[in-house]
């Protein structure tokens, strides 16, 4: 990781928008910061205030919704089903479509502008006044955690500072492109963790001190899980978070691969289309939440298959056996370290240690459960060797819990359920630090940040 010592800094502020009333002219600074190693000028942590589409504090919590691609379509119908201001009804318009229309139908991203212009025009969302900072609390059972809410920069996604650790699906890609296109803005923001040492340890500080405002927004969603939402527009406060966060090499996306991907997409095409860019412009900065990497909970993220690879059971566990010990449980079994699983095949769970040997435990990608899992299990015995494409595989959200296992399977769809020990956010730097990417679903972020809050007009 970055150490600044011994580091020449210059710090520069440009200003971004200056508002002037009849009493008063109020500025407001993005904040770059260079350092200068061996000569080369390398740009660090570029965060910016936005004037974001927001709800009227009255409709905030019918307005936030999930992000787009946690729930199934049959789910998000549900969901927002009798609440016309769901935001689903923006990020999953094919909702207030029958079954039979495509989810990647022009009519469906078409009437995901026709919805949002729709909230707009009735009063339900409303504009900033001025280019803000937001801070953005979410407590569940006991767990909290605390980002803040502004723009990153594309140019910055561009040249590694803000870094992947999952490969993206072009179709997944191409729709939320086709979807920022349609509407005009980015509906979501991108989960962004920085590696938190003792260099940005008074963020806390400031993080206090915007606590003990009224904040903008409270309230409790039907998943039990708080949300809490404090504006920040105070110059002086903006700019004691830029200084911080500026101190901060790299930034590591948490969840929203496709659609940064499609936010450089979007830029690519807009400064084709406009002959005076200058690099000011909205379309090159995309909404984030960026938090500390220690105030982050991962989730397993486990697997069900649904047959045997043409085995037999007993061939199954035969084969099986070669990579890993296998004891028998009277009940569930929930991993709770490095290089164990949790087996529920017919009724009954097992408990399943990778052997010495199988693995190369200094190797970071190779020594990830998802990656023991996949290439002594899924890939050698199930032939699953490509898990984003096989359709014979599925991916559960550890908040589902280990009995959404076991009704997939007993129900009959799937013949075989794992239970994953979490990544944990270490990890997950490591891998993005070495430049690789970690195996498909490889983690699952909870809570989970709600769309329809933040909203970023290009």
């Amino acid at each position: 990781m970055f150490q600044p010592t011994g580091v020449n800094f210059t710090i520069l502020f440009f200003p971004v928008d200056i508002f002037i009333n009849p009493s008063k002219i109020e500025s407001l600074f993005w904040l770059k910061l260079i350092k200068f190693d061996s000569g080369k000028e390398v740009s660090l942590a570029l965060l910016k205030p936005f004037r974001a589409f927001r709800p009227k504090v009255e409709y905030a919590k019918k307005v936030s919704s999930p992000p787009y691609d946690v729930l199934s379509r049959e789910e998000a119908k549900a969901l927002a089903d009798k609440n016309p201001l769901c935001f689903l009804h923006v990020v999953n318009a094919e909702i207030d479509f029958s079954s039979d229309i495509s989810i990647y139908d022009d009519r469906v991203y078409r009437k995901s502008k026709e919805n949002f212009e729709w909230l707009i025009k009735e009063g339900y969302l409303i504009e900033e006044d001025t280019p803000s900072f937001y801070l953005y609390e979410e407590d569940e059972n006991g767990h909290s955690q605390t980002g803040l809410v502004c723009l990153a920069s594309v140019d910055e996604y561009d040249n590694g500072q803000i870094l992947t650790h999952e490969s993206t699906r072009k179709l997944k890609v191409d729709d939320r492109t086709k979807h920022i296109r349609t509407v005009g803005a980015h509906t979501g923001p991108i989960f962004l963790a920085y590696y938190d040492t003792e260099k940005t340890e008074d963020i806390y500080s400031v993080f206090n001190k915007v606590k003990n405002r009224v904040p903008l927004y409270k309230f409790k969603t039907g998943d039990n899980v708080f949300h809490t939402i404090w504006k920040v527009g105070d110059a002086g406060t903006i700019k004691k978070f830029q200084e911080i966060l500026s101190r901060v090499e790299t930034l590591y996306i948490a969840d929203g691969h496709h659609r940064s991907e499609s936010a450089s997409n979007i830029r690519v095409e807009k400064r084709k289309q406009n002959p005076n860019h200058n690099g000011s412009e909205e379309y090159n900065f995309f909404p984030v939440v960026v938090f500390p990497h220690t105030e982050l909970k991962i989730m397993a993220y486990n697997r069900v298959v649904e047959d045997l690879n043409s085995l037999s059971k007993e061939e199954f566990f035969d084969k099986v056996k070669e990579f890993f010990t296998i004891e028998s449980l009277e009940g569930r079994y929930d991993p709770d370290t490095y290089h164990n699983f949790g087996m529920y095949i017919d009724g009954k769970w097992y408990h399943l240690k990778a052997r010495e040997g199988t693995f190369s435990p200094d190797d970071p990608y190779c020594s990830l459960d998802v990656s023991v899992l996949q290439e002594n299990l899924l890939d050698s015995i199930l032939g699953i060797k490509n898990p984003k494409e096989d359709e014979r595989i599925d991916f559960v959200g550890g908040i589902r819990g280990l009995k959404e296992l076991e009704r997939l399977v007993d129900s009959g769809k799937f013949k075989v359920a794992f239970s994953m020990y979490p990544t944990q956010m270490e990890q997950l730097i490591k891998i993005s630090d070495d430049g690789n990417k970690m195996p498909p679903k490889s983690t699952w972020f909870e809570p989970k940040l709600k769309s329809g809050l933040f909203i970023h007009r290009i």
